[in-house]
Protein backbone atom coordinates (compact mmCIF):
# COMPACT_ATOMS: atom_id res chain seq x y z
CA UNK A 1 0.00 0.00 0.00
CA UNK A 2 2.82 2.42 0.84
CA UNK A 3 4.50 1.79 -2.53
CA UNK A 4 1.25 2.31 -4.40
CA UNK A 5 0.66 5.56 -2.54
CA UNK A 6 4.17 6.78 -3.29
CA UNK A 7 3.76 5.90 -6.96
CA UNK A 8 0.54 7.86 -7.13
CA UNK A 9 2.29 10.83 -5.57
CA UNK A 10 5.00 10.70 -8.23
CA UNK A 11 2.48 10.52 -11.03
CA UNK A 12 0.46 13.44 -9.72
CA UNK A 13 3.42 15.78 -9.28
CA UNK A 14 2.29 19.29 -10.12
CA UNK A 15 -1.35 18.82 -9.16
CA UNK A 16 -1.66 21.84 -6.88
CA UNK A 17 -0.38 24.59 -9.17
CA UNK A 18 -2.87 27.10 -10.53
CA UNK A 19 -3.10 27.81 -14.24
CA UNK A 20 -0.98 30.67 -15.61
CA UNK A 21 -1.03 32.48 -18.99
CA UNK A 22 0.92 30.93 -21.86
CA UNK A 23 3.99 32.69 -23.32
CA UNK A 24 5.38 31.81 -26.80
CA UNK A 25 8.52 29.66 -26.81
CA UNK A 26 10.72 32.34 -28.39
CA UNK A 27 9.78 34.96 -25.79
CA UNK A 28 12.75 35.36 -23.43
CA UNK A 29 11.89 34.65 -19.80
CA UNK A 30 13.53 34.64 -16.39
CA UNK A 31 14.67 37.29 -13.93
CA UNK A 32 18.38 36.80 -14.60
CA UNK A 33 20.64 39.05 -16.70
CA UNK A 34 20.34 36.73 -19.74
CA UNK A 35 16.61 36.10 -20.43
CA UNK A 36 16.16 32.60 -21.77
CA UNK A 37 14.27 31.01 -24.64
CA UNK A 38 12.96 27.48 -25.02
CA UNK A 39 13.68 25.51 -28.18
CA UNK A 40 14.03 22.07 -29.65
CA UNK A 41 17.38 21.53 -31.32
CA UNK A 42 17.48 19.45 -34.55
CA UNK A 43 20.27 17.29 -33.18
CA UNK A 44 18.33 16.50 -30.00
CA UNK A 45 14.63 16.18 -30.89
CA UNK A 46 14.01 14.00 -27.83
CA UNK A 47 14.71 16.87 -25.42
CA UNK A 48 13.92 20.54 -24.81
CA UNK A 49 16.67 23.14 -24.46
CA UNK A 50 16.56 26.31 -22.33
CA UNK A 51 19.35 28.80 -22.85
CA UNK A 52 19.99 32.54 -22.96
CA UNK A 53 18.42 34.13 -26.02
CA UNK A 54 21.74 35.86 -26.79
CA UNK A 55 24.63 33.43 -26.58
CA UNK A 56 27.10 36.26 -27.16
CA UNK A 57 25.79 38.50 -24.36
CA UNK A 58 28.57 40.57 -22.77
CA UNK A 59 29.93 39.12 -19.54
CA UNK A 60 28.00 35.87 -19.78
CA UNK A 61 30.93 33.49 -20.00
CA UNK A 62 30.65 29.79 -20.74
CA UNK A 63 27.39 28.11 -19.76
CA UNK A 64 27.42 25.22 -17.25
CA UNK A 65 25.22 22.28 -18.27
CA UNK A 66 22.07 21.18 -16.43
CA UNK A 67 20.25 17.94 -17.34
CA UNK A 68 16.69 17.80 -15.98
CA UNK A 69 14.31 14.90 -15.31
CA UNK A 70 10.59 15.66 -15.15
CA UNK A 71 8.20 14.87 -12.35
CA UNK A 72 5.65 12.12 -12.98
CA UNK A 73 8.11 10.60 -15.49
CA UNK A 74 6.41 12.61 -18.26
CA UNK A 75 8.21 12.86 -21.59
CA UNK A 76 7.27 16.52 -22.05
CA UNK A 77 10.14 19.00 -22.02
CA UNK A 78 8.16 22.17 -21.36
CA UNK A 79 6.45 20.83 -18.23
CA UNK A 80 8.83 22.78 -15.92
CA UNK A 81 9.39 25.75 -18.21
CA UNK A 82 9.15 28.70 -15.74
CA UNK A 83 11.63 27.05 -13.36
CA UNK A 84 14.10 25.99 -16.05
CA UNK A 85 13.84 29.32 -17.87
CA UNK A 86 14.73 31.08 -14.63
CA UNK A 87 17.83 28.93 -14.19
CA UNK A 88 18.93 29.44 -17.81
CA UNK A 89 18.46 33.21 -17.52
CA UNK A 90 21.32 33.28 -15.01
CA UNK A 91 23.80 31.89 -17.53
CA UNK A 92 23.13 28.16 -17.88
CA UNK A 93 21.96 25.73 -20.52
CA UNK A 94 19.25 23.49 -19.09
CA UNK A 95 18.20 20.43 -21.07
CA UNK A 96 14.93 18.78 -20.08
CA UNK A 97 13.89 15.26 -20.94
CA UNK A 98 11.18 15.15 -23.61
CA UNK A 99 10.25 17.23 -26.65
CA UNK A 100 8.18 20.39 -26.36
CA UNK A 101 4.58 19.45 -25.67
CA UNK A 102 1.35 21.43 -25.95
CA UNK A 103 1.13 24.86 -24.28
CA UNK A 104 -1.11 23.51 -21.54
CA UNK A 105 1.77 21.35 -20.33
CA UNK A 106 3.20 24.52 -18.80
CA UNK A 107 0.02 25.61 -17.08
CA UNK A 108 -2.42 22.80 -16.28
CA UNK A 109 -2.47 21.46 -12.77
CA UNK A 110 -2.23 17.70 -13.26
CA UNK A 111 0.63 15.92 -14.99
CA UNK A 112 -1.74 13.10 -15.91
CA UNK A 113 -3.37 15.47 -18.43
CA UNK A 114 -0.14 16.11 -20.35
CA UNK A 115 1.81 12.86 -20.32
CA UNK A 116 2.83 12.98 -23.98
CA UNK A 117 4.20 10.03 -25.93
CA UNK A 118 6.60 7.73 -24.06
CA UNK A 119 10.26 7.92 -25.02
CA UNK A 120 11.39 5.06 -27.23
CA UNK A 121 14.13 4.23 -24.70
CA UNK A 122 11.78 4.07 -21.70
CA UNK A 123 10.17 0.97 -20.26
CA UNK A 124 6.75 2.25 -21.34
CA UNK A 125 8.02 3.06 -24.83
CA UNK A 126 9.40 -0.46 -25.28
CA UNK A 127 6.10 -2.16 -24.46
CA UNK A 128 4.01 -3.77 -27.20
CA UNK A 129 0.49 -5.10 -27.42
CA UNK A 130 1.78 -8.52 -26.43
CA UNK A 131 3.70 -7.30 -23.36
CA UNK A 132 2.50 -8.80 -20.08
CA UNK A 133 0.30 -6.74 -17.79
CA UNK A 134 2.04 -4.96 -14.92
CA UNK A 135 0.86 -4.07 -11.43
CA UNK A 136 2.52 -0.64 -11.71
CA UNK A 137 2.65 2.18 -14.28
CA UNK A 138 5.95 1.96 -16.23
CA UNK A 139 7.95 5.12 -16.77
CA UNK A 140 7.53 7.20 -19.94
CA UNK A 141 11.14 8.37 -19.55
CA UNK A 142 14.47 6.85 -18.50
CA UNK A 143 17.47 7.95 -16.49
CA UNK A 144 19.61 7.38 -19.59
CA UNK A 145 17.95 10.43 -21.18
CA UNK A 146 19.78 12.68 -18.73
CA UNK A 147 23.06 11.16 -19.88
CA UNK A 148 21.94 11.66 -23.49
CA UNK A 149 21.49 15.37 -22.76
CA UNK A 150 25.02 15.62 -21.36
CA UNK A 151 26.50 13.74 -24.31
CA UNK A 152 24.76 16.04 -26.79
CA UNK A 153 25.86 19.23 -25.03
CA UNK A 154 29.51 18.14 -24.89
CA UNK A 155 29.43 17.16 -28.56
CA UNK A 156 27.85 20.49 -29.55
CA UNK A 157 30.50 22.40 -27.66
CA UNK A 158 33.13 20.70 -29.84
CA UNK A 159 31.27 20.87 -33.16
CA UNK A 160 32.33 23.69 -35.52
CA UNK A 161 29.26 25.47 -36.82
CA UNK A 162 27.20 24.69 -33.73
CA UNK A 163 25.64 27.72 -32.01
CA UNK A 164 27.16 26.27 -28.81
CA UNK A 165 30.67 25.81 -30.21
CA UNK A 166 33.07 26.77 -27.42
CA UNK A 167 30.26 28.36 -25.40
CA UNK A 168 29.54 25.59 -22.86
CA UNK A 169 31.50 24.75 -19.72
CA UNK A 170 31.74 20.98 -20.08
CA UNK A 171 33.62 20.67 -16.77
CA UNK A 172 30.60 22.03 -14.87
CA UNK A 173 27.63 19.66 -15.11
CA UNK A 174 24.59 19.10 -12.87
CA UNK A 175 21.79 16.55 -13.01
CA UNK A 176 18.52 17.50 -11.35
CA UNK A 177 14.93 16.35 -11.31
CA UNK A 178 11.59 16.58 -9.57
CA UNK A 179 9.74 13.62 -8.05
CA UNK A 180 10.25 10.75 -10.54
CA UNK A 181 12.92 12.87 -12.21
CA UNK A 182 14.78 13.03 -8.92
CA UNK A 183 15.08 9.25 -8.90
CA UNK A 184 16.49 9.44 -12.42
CA UNK A 185 18.90 12.22 -11.46
CA UNK A 186 20.21 10.12 -8.56
CA UNK A 187 21.04 7.37 -11.05
CA UNK A 188 22.62 9.77 -13.56
CA UNK A 189 24.75 11.39 -10.84
CA UNK A 190 27.07 8.37 -10.89
CA UNK A 191 28.43 9.67 -14.21
CA UNK A 192 31.95 10.94 -13.40
CA UNK A 193 31.32 14.07 -15.47
CA UNK A 194 28.63 15.19 -13.01
CA UNK A 195 29.60 17.36 -10.02
CA UNK A 196 26.19 18.55 -8.77
CA UNK A 197 22.98 16.69 -7.92
CA UNK A 198 19.66 18.47 -7.40
CA UNK A 199 16.77 16.51 -5.86
CA UNK A 200 13.45 18.34 -5.84
CA UNK A 201 10.42 16.90 -4.02
CA UNK A 202 12.00 13.49 -4.28
CA UNK A 203 14.21 10.88 -2.65
CA UNK A 204 14.99 7.23 -3.16
CA UNK A 205 12.77 4.40 -1.99
CA UNK A 206 14.30 1.60 0.05
CA UNK A 207 13.15 -0.85 -2.61
CA UNK A 208 15.58 -0.54 -5.55
CA UNK A 209 13.38 -2.67 -7.81
CA UNK A 210 10.49 -0.25 -7.26
CA UNK A 211 12.72 2.61 -8.40
CA UNK A 212 13.62 0.64 -11.52
CA UNK A 213 9.99 -0.23 -12.20
CA UNK A 214 8.44 3.22 -11.93
CA UNK A 215 11.34 5.49 -12.98
CA UNK A 216 13.50 3.36 -15.28
CA UNK A 217 16.42 4.26 -13.03
CA UNK A 218 18.93 1.69 -11.83
CA UNK A 219 19.97 3.07 -8.45
CA UNK A 220 19.64 2.26 -4.76
CA UNK A 221 20.13 4.03 -1.45
CA UNK A 222 23.24 1.92 -0.93
CA UNK A 223 24.89 3.87 -3.76
CA UNK A 224 24.43 7.30 -2.19
CA UNK A 225 27.43 7.28 0.19
CA UNK A 226 29.73 6.69 -2.79
CA UNK A 227 28.46 9.80 -4.60
CA UNK A 228 30.95 12.58 -4.01
CA UNK A 229 28.96 15.31 -5.74
CA UNK A 230 27.54 18.43 -4.14
CA UNK A 231 23.83 17.85 -3.54
CA UNK A 232 20.71 19.70 -2.57
CA UNK A 233 17.45 18.15 -1.36
CA UNK A 234 14.40 20.43 -1.49
CA UNK A 235 10.86 19.46 -0.49
CA UNK A 236 7.66 20.84 0.90
CA UNK A 237 6.73 20.31 4.54
CA UNK A 238 6.15 16.87 6.07
CA UNK A 239 2.38 17.33 6.15
CA UNK A 240 2.04 18.20 2.45
CA UNK A 241 4.90 16.51 0.59
CA UNK A 242 5.05 12.72 0.34
CA UNK A 243 8.74 12.92 -0.60
CA UNK A 244 9.77 14.60 2.66
CA UNK A 245 10.81 11.38 4.44
CA UNK A 246 12.70 10.01 1.44
CA UNK A 247 14.65 13.26 1.07
CA UNK A 248 15.48 13.19 4.78
CA UNK A 249 16.84 9.65 4.63
CA UNK A 250 18.87 10.36 1.47
CA UNK A 251 20.40 13.50 2.97
CA UNK A 252 21.44 11.49 6.02
CA UNK A 253 23.73 9.22 3.98
CA UNK A 254 25.12 11.35 1.12
CA UNK A 255 28.80 12.06 1.57
CA UNK A 256 29.50 15.25 -0.40
CA UNK A 257 28.75 18.86 0.55
CA UNK A 258 24.98 18.93 0.88
CA UNK A 259 22.02 21.17 1.64
CA UNK A 260 18.67 19.98 2.93
CA UNK A 261 15.84 22.52 2.96
CA UNK A 262 12.09 22.33 3.16
CA UNK A 263 9.40 24.97 2.91
CA UNK A 264 6.27 25.21 5.01
CA UNK A 265 2.81 24.98 3.42
CA UNK A 266 4.34 23.70 0.20
CA UNK A 267 3.00 20.55 -1.50
CA UNK A 268 4.75 17.87 -3.51
CA UNK A 269 4.03 19.99 -6.58
CA UNK A 270 6.43 22.69 -5.43
CA UNK A 271 6.38 26.13 -7.06
CA UNK A 272 7.81 25.28 -10.50
CA UNK A 273 4.99 26.70 -12.62
CA UNK A 274 4.78 29.97 -10.76
CA UNK A 275 6.47 32.98 -12.41
CA UNK A 276 10.23 32.39 -12.54
CA UNK A 277 9.79 29.10 -10.72
CA UNK A 278 8.34 30.71 -7.60
CA UNK A 279 10.15 30.29 -4.28
CA UNK A 280 12.19 27.36 -5.61
CA UNK A 281 13.72 29.38 -8.48
CA UNK A 282 16.23 31.51 -6.55
CA UNK A 283 17.20 28.53 -4.38
CA UNK A 284 18.16 26.52 -7.46
CA UNK A 285 20.10 29.40 -8.99
CA UNK A 286 22.03 30.12 -5.80
CA UNK A 287 23.06 26.49 -5.30
CA UNK A 288 24.18 26.17 -8.92
CA UNK A 289 26.03 29.50 -8.80
CA UNK A 290 27.80 28.32 -5.65
CA UNK A 291 28.90 24.91 -6.89
CA UNK A 292 29.18 25.38 -10.67
CA UNK A 293 30.41 28.98 -10.80
CA UNK A 294 32.24 29.21 -7.48
CA UNK A 295 30.30 32.28 -6.35
CA UNK A 296 30.73 32.53 -2.58
CA UNK A 297 28.08 35.23 -2.37
CA UNK A 298 25.58 32.61 -3.57
CA UNK A 299 26.75 30.23 -0.81
CA UNK A 300 25.50 32.71 1.78
CA UNK A 301 21.93 31.78 0.90
CA UNK A 302 22.58 28.50 2.74
CA UNK A 303 25.57 28.95 5.07
CA UNK A 304 27.10 31.22 7.67
CA UNK A 305 25.65 33.69 10.18
CA UNK A 306 24.03 35.66 7.37
CA UNK A 307 22.33 32.62 5.77
CA UNK A 308 19.55 34.38 3.89
CA UNK A 309 17.32 31.35 3.37
CA UNK A 310 17.57 30.52 7.09
CA UNK A 311 16.14 33.94 7.91
CA UNK A 312 12.99 33.30 5.89
CA UNK A 313 10.50 31.93 8.43
CA UNK A 314 8.88 29.48 6.02
CA UNK A 315 12.18 27.77 5.20
CA UNK A 316 14.06 25.20 7.30
CA UNK A 317 17.71 24.66 6.30
CA UNK A 318 20.48 22.22 7.26
CA UNK A 319 23.89 21.58 5.72
CA UNK A 320 26.55 18.88 6.01
CA UNK A 321 30.15 18.54 4.87
CA UNK A 322 30.21 22.26 4.06
CA UNK A 323 33.26 24.28 5.16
Amino acid sequence: MKLAFATAALLLAGSAIADTPYVPADTPQGSGPYPAVMLQEPGLPTHTVYRPAKLDAPGMGKLPIIAWGNGACVNVGNRFRPFLSEIASHGYIAIAVGPIGPPQAETVASSSMVRGKPSAVSSAGKRTASSPKLDYIPSDTAASQLTDAIDWAIAENKRPGSPYFGKLDTAKIAVMGQSCGGLQASAAARDPRVSVLGIWNSGLFDNAQHIKDIADADVSKAALPSLHVASIYITGDPAHDQAYKNAESDFAVVSGPSVRAWRENTPHAGTYREPNGGAFGPVAVAFLDWHLKGEQKAARMFTGPDCTLCKQPEWHVRTKNVD
